[in-house]
């Protein structure tokens, strides 16, 4: 029966620190309409070695990506054994949800080899800052979802946008491989409000009802890219991403 300790001096540690699969989902947003048709549904495997919590760091690698940028997303967290499970039943194998951020590594050379490099490095899934059970989620696929870059909002979505809805990916995933208590599945990203992430950002996570994970961003290389997001590109007829405007692996050095 002792006194709690306030949070404030309380270091959290990522909820799933090393779990055996994290599953992300590829291109699973409608992109608030602007896709006529869903993406062929589709996923990658990130490394357990990129988990990281609230108030940690992600590095930027010393490699020529045209840009990195952190997808916010929302996760599920499979709560028992689940091979071949039906969409019907899908919902009944979450335990629960929590934040994640799917860290990129854009073009990376050669063109066409891209998901390994571009999304399995070390610290690229900040998860956090705690699990919510299912049961405390009335529908997943109608929350809001908020990413901040150094208080500025970027991207401002709802799951609701999702196209392949979560009891279609886990019947999918599991049609593959096993998932098993602990594993994540992360359900993708509406890409329109991503931008770059440099040395010295602060990025805070908020998907309704799973608190607001916050963690920093260091570059030792100090590489900076223009701040506008792929949506404020294209507004102005823009295509691609926002180009490196200094440092190694600018593409005039490259």
């Amino acid at each position: 029966k002792g006194q709690g300790v306030p949070v404030s001096r309380v270091k959290v540690r990522p909820p799933l620190p090393k779990p055996g699969n994290i599953v992300a989902m590829a291109v699973n947003y409608m992109e608030d309409g602007t896709r006529s048709e869903p993406a062929p549904i589709n996923a990658f495997h990130k490394s357990p070695n990129a988990v990281i919590g609230d108030g940690d760091t992600m590095v930027l690698p010393d490699v020529p990506a045209t840009i990195f940028e952190g997808e916010a997303e929302m996760a599920v967290i499979i709560g028992k054994r689940a091979s071949n499970v039906r969409a019907a039943d899908a919902m009944s194998y979450i335990f629960g949800y929590c934040n994640f951020i799917d860290g990129s590594a854009r073009g990376l050379p050669p063109a066409g080899n891209t998901f390994y490099q571009m999304k399995s490095r070390d610290t690229f899934a900040p998860i956090g800052p705690y699990l919510v059970t299912a049961d405390e989620i009335a529908d997943p696929h109608r929350l809001d979802i908020r990413l901040w870059v150094n208080g500025e909002v970027k991207q401002s979505f709802n799951t609701s946008d999702m196209a392949h809805k979560i009891p279609r990916c886990i019947e999918w995933v599991t049609s593959i491989h096993t998932l098993e208590p602990g594993d994540i599945l992360a359900t993708g990203t509406n890409h329109r409000g991503l931008s770059g992430f440099q040395n010295g950002d602060v990025v805070e996570l908020e998907t309704q009802g799973l608190g607001r994970l916050r963690f920093n961003v260091r570059d030792d290389l100090k590489r900076t890219w223009g701040r506008e997001t792929r949506l404020d590109r294209q507004n102005k007829g823009l295509e691609g991403t926002t180009p490196q405007l200094s440092g190694k692996h600018t593409p005039a050095g490259r």
